[in-house]
């Protein structure tokens, strides 16, 4: 039986799940309260991820380059800065996870993503209290197009009926797709094969239990693989336009 390095720690989630919830309500009777009814869950759920993803991405660089751990390696300790990380993006997972429970039950897709990543923070959170430094990397490629993302979603619903929607999608697909590529396509698979590697020769070994390293490297690629897919689709369909604009 392999050990669980379990630290006492405080929790911070019913810290940061009251304030996703007050920014989702803003959001969705505020913000967008004048948008049609059927964007405004999706734009609301897009304004609380603007307010987690380069957050997380900016606090977990930090983490990563103040660390006095001079030998930080994929299954090092967590600190307690990088459990507060953990927390915040926990949180955020579980006021979007239930945004679409309630919106959108259907789309099986997303919200299986959610309980996958909640999976993977929540072990590496309170289950082995190892492995922050790999968890985060990954988080800040996965966030490090938040921003992009978030504006070019948000663009995208309402393009069809507002010409200045649609001059702000087209300007920022391009940089969004190029940036999303690099982190998701070819830094991410990168970064997974050198943890499991890593972890596989035996350094995680008595670190982190077999069968959480087999589920987070499974949720991982399975996560960019849907990535990868998505991003893909989304250049055949700007190669497509781009030819037709050429034609016409």
């Amino acid at each position: 039986m392999e050990p669980l390095s379990i630290q006492p720690t405080e929790s911070s989630i019913l810290l940061f799940l009251p304030i996703f919830f007050t920014i989702y309500l803003t959001g969705y009777f505020i913000i967008f309260k004048n948008w049609p009814p059927k964007f405004r869950p999706e734009s609301a759920s897009c304004f609380i991820s603007l307010f987690h993803g380069t957050p997380a991405a900016i606090l977990a660089i930090f983490s990563l380059l103040n660390n006095n751990n001079s030998h930080q390696s994929f299954f090092t300790q967590n600190t307690p800065l990088q459990n507060m990380i953990l927390d915040y993006s926990i949180s955020y997972f579980i006021m979007d996870l239930t945004h679409y429970l309630i919106f959108y039950p259907s789309d099986l897709l997303f919200i299986g993503h959610h309980l996958a990543t909640l999976f993977v923070f929540i072990t590496c959170r309170y289950l082995v209290s190892h492995g922050a430094f790999s968890i985060l990397v990954l988080l800040i490629l996965a966030e490090i197009t938040s921003l992009l993302q978030n504006l070019w979603t948000l663009a995208n619903a309402r393009r069809v009926e507002s010409e200045l929607a649609e001059k702000i999608y087209s300007i920022l697909s391009l940089p969004f797709y190029v940036i999303y590529t690099i982190a998701r396509v070819i830094l991410g698979p990168l970064f997974v094969y050198k943890m499991g590697y890593s972890y596989f020769k035996g350094d995680g070994i008595g670190i982190i239990p077999t069968w959480v390293m087999i589920s987070w490297i499974c949720v991982i690629v399975t996560a960019i693989s849907v990535s990868i897919l998505w991003i893909w689709n989304l250049w055949v369909e700007l190669f497509r336009q781009w030819r037709k604009k050429k034609v016409q």
